[in-house]
């Protein structure tokens, strides 16, 4: 594992894949199934189970669990404390581990502190979940989502800033920061391809 910085009291089992730069801090556990991209970062106490695919660039904060069955794209940002699941119905006296739900994660979301994803839904490229919110259905790319039952209140930038657009109807904005031009058409918001 090239350039890859271990800390001493992280257990790393063997055959995992950790990819260059990325960094495993205090008292990770990274199962060995595990397939984790360049440039992760794996913040104090998260575990990562056998059935795991991070992608490039990932943030995982502190005191994060991911579990068999999670996906993440390249550039998710997980908050400090977030959740996910694997069962939606769990008991501990019944065996579900063949009823494992997929959840995909996709490019660039952020999963707010205490957030809680329960499993099964897929959430789209960008979009930006509220602190202490819980996403029980999918989310559409770049949806502002918060509260329990989560729900969209708006559409954030692949910068991080809300957009100021309806939820659903048309129009465009033009991010002064990345200079990309999005539009809404019905209720999905898209860039613009120049």
């Amino acid at each position: 594992m090239k350039d890859v910085f271990i800390h001493p009291s992280a257990i790393v089992d063997d055959g995992a894949s950790i990819g260059e730069s990325s960094r495993v801090w205090h008292f990770v556990h990274v199962c060995a199934g595990a397939r984790i991209g360049r440039g992760v970062s794996l913040g104090q106490n998260v575990f990562v189970g056998n059935k795991v695919v991070i992608g490039d660039a990932c943030k995982i904060q502190n005191n994060v669990s991911v579990y068999d069955n999670v996906t993440l794209e390249e550039g998710v940002f997980c908050g400090p404390s977030m959740v996910f699941t694997n069962v939606y119905n769990p008991r501990s006296l019944i065996e579900r581990k063949s009823e494992y739900r997929n959840t995909l994660v996709k490019k660039g979301a952020s999963l707010g502190a205490n957030c809680t994803i329960v499993c099964g839904v897929t959430i789209g490229e960008f979009a930006f979940i509220g602190a202490g919110a819980v996403v029980n259905k999918d989310v559409p790319a770049y949806a502002l989502m918060v509260g329990v039952p989560a729900r969209q209140i708006g559409w954030m930038s692949e910068y991080g800033e809300q957009i100021p657009l309806p939820l659903e109807g048309g129009g465009e904005y033009k991010c002064p920061h990345g200079g990309q031009t999005y539009r809404l058409t019905g209720k999905q918001l898209s860039v613009v391809k120049t």
